[in-house]
């Protein structure tokens, strides 16, 4: 099984709407994936093409991710960029939104990052280790390959910290390949 995992929840729904179980410690085991989220964040993106990302948290404060949107839609990407990985530097993106309630889960030794593809996008996510600003980083959005879907001239809305992070190219990972590589969703 793939390290990044797209999660379906079953939603059970009825004239009144439905309810879904986004997350369960027993089901998720099942599907390997046994950290214990600490935090949860909740952020919210105005502008359409608003481009989060890449990010994550290196050693000792290295981060899983468990990743939803919760009103309008996202492409959610993961990039590989775990040191001898034979997949680094690979990516896997998948469309979330509240209407499909999917989810994903991104392990520590990948960058993460999302594009709104809608306005007025609210995202949250479980975190494994608390933030930690001196364990804070990143790699450029587009330094990595990544088909993002981004209309022809347009320019999708970064944070000036976004803008000046490095390629992946200048990237010396602290992350180590566990020997699971990256793979397509299923």
């Amino acid at each position: 099984m793939s390290p990044v995992q797209l999660i379906e929840p079953r939603r059970f729904g009825d004239s009144r709407g439905w309810f879904t179980e986004v997350y369960s410690e027993p089901a998720f085991a099942k599907r390997g994936i046994t950290c214990r989220f600490v935090q949860d964040n909740h952020s919210l993106s105005v502008p359409q093409f608003t481009l989060r990302g890449l990010h994550f948290q290196t050693p000792p404060h290295a981060q899983d991710k468990l990743v939803r949107c919760v009103r309008g839609a996202i492409y959610d990407v993961a990039v590989d960029v775990r040191r001898d990985s034979p997949t680094y530097g690979q990516w896997v993106g998948a469309e979330l939104s509240a209407e499909n309630g999917r989810q994903l889960f991104v392990p520590i030794g990948f960058a993460h990052a999302f594009l709104t593809l809608t306005p007025g996008c609210e995202v949250t996510y479980k975190v494994s280790d608390v933030y930690a600003p001196d364990c804070d980083g990143g790699i450029r959005w587009d330094s990595v390959g990544i088909d993002w879907p981004i209309p022809a001239g347009i320019a999708p809305e970064l944070s000036a910290k976004d803008s000046a992070l490095p390629p992946l190219a200048a990237f010396d990972s602290p992350f180590t390949y566990d020997g699971r590589p990256l793979a397509p969703f299923d």
